[in-house]
């Protein structure tokens, strides 16, 4: 994915430009792919709580981080706790104890309450601080002891999968995944995390119809859409992509991440003008998006205006040096290729 430019000083200066960006440009001799890039991926693609994102280098990947210090103990939910809360034994309440036991049995219910309020809380991971033993420990309690009760454990499920996926145990993962979508079959959202899975463990066909599933069931759901579009464009199929691109900027206008990556996608049809427009839009909305001026760079580059190829190309290579390793200098001529998507 990479075409030579015939630049001559422009050259010299983008050369330059990247060493004073602490960047290391390759050379004749260098590889122009990044560290532990495979060969061929150059021409090749996000909370709290989301984790939401892939096997390839066409494809987001789930990073896994060194995990948070320890958390505090969850709370022992105990089969009998109703039972045993809220008969206490001895109380008469024929002689005048019945106001105690009302009262202790509005107390016992409000510590429950706060405990099974706990232990979901520790399952959902809203900030995505908790660690991934106490997450799967936290919904296991969670369907164990069935604070929630039929379809509504979906999400629980849902998120132990998540935990299971983020440890390496693909096969509890998928088993909790499928069980979300047995509970769930009319949410988006089961099909969507459970395409996740699938583009972790690069089965794309089964990641495309969990895909085409969520979208079919809400046609305005971004991420999917999203997702499919790299999928398409990973398979070539830019005009699915590019549509799958158009309509997640129709619901979501003022996201950067996405005019860039469909200017991408134009980048690999050729269509060096439509990629220039929507890397544009996508620097408007976020000024300091090093990708979006490196591919604006590289579009400018394809149509042989030098002079704004090399100034785009300063600027990402300035805000992210990384990006230095898809250049490849030789002599008076440089090659750029496409960094994964």
């Amino acid at each position: 994915m990479r075409r030579p430019f015939g630049w001559q000083l422009p050259v010299l200066l983008l050369l330059l430009v990247a060493r004073a960006a602490g960047a290391q440009v390759p050379g004749p001799t260098q590889s122009s792919q990044p560290p532990g890039t495979p060969s061929g991926a150059s021409a090749t693609p996000a909370n709290a709580g989301e984790t939401p994102p892939a096997p390839t280098t066409s494809r987001e990947q789930v990073i896994v981080t060194a995990p948070p210090p320890p958390n505090q103990g969850l709370p022992v939910l105990r089969p009998d706790e109703f039972s045993s809360c809220m008969a206490p034994a001895g109380m008469d309440l024929e002689n005048g104890q019945a106001a105690e036991f009302y009262e202790q049995t509005v107390i016992c219910e409000q510590q429950l309450n706060y405990e099974k309020h706990v232990v979901v809380e520790a399952c959902i991971n809203r900030d995505g601080k908790t660690a991934l033993p106490r997450v799967i420990q936290a919904c296991t309690e969670s369907l164990d002891r069935r604070i929630f009760e039929g379809n509504a454990r979906f999400f629980l499920f849902g998120n132990r999968a998540a935990a299971y996926l983020a440890q390496g145990d693909k096969q509890h993962a998928l088993d909790d995944f499928n069980e979300a979508v047995r509970l769930a079959p009319r949410t988006a959202g089961v099909y969507y995390n459970r395409s996740v899975f699938y583009t972790v463990q690069s089965d794309d066909d089964a990641a495309l119809k969990d895909l085409d599933t969520a979208i079919g069931i809400d046609s305005r759901f971004v991420p999917a859409l999203r997702q499919r579009a790299k999928i398409r464009q990973a398979r070539a199929n830019f005009s699915g992509a590019l549509a799958d691109y158009s309509e997640a900027i129709r619901l979501q206008p003022k996201s950067a991440a996405l005019w860039s990556e469909r200017g991408y996608v134009s980048l690999r049809q050729k269509d060096n003008e439509g990629a220039v427009r929507d890397e544009a839009q996508a620097i408007q909305l976020d000024p300091k998006l090093a990708r979006a001026y490196y591919l604006r760079g590289v579009a400018f580059g394809y149509l042989g205006n030098s002079a704004n190829a090399v100034s785009d190309l300063q600027t990402a290579v300035n805000l992210d040096p990384s990006l230095a390793h898809y250049v490849t200098i030789k002599g008076k001529t440089v090659s750029l290729g496409l960094p994964p998507l």
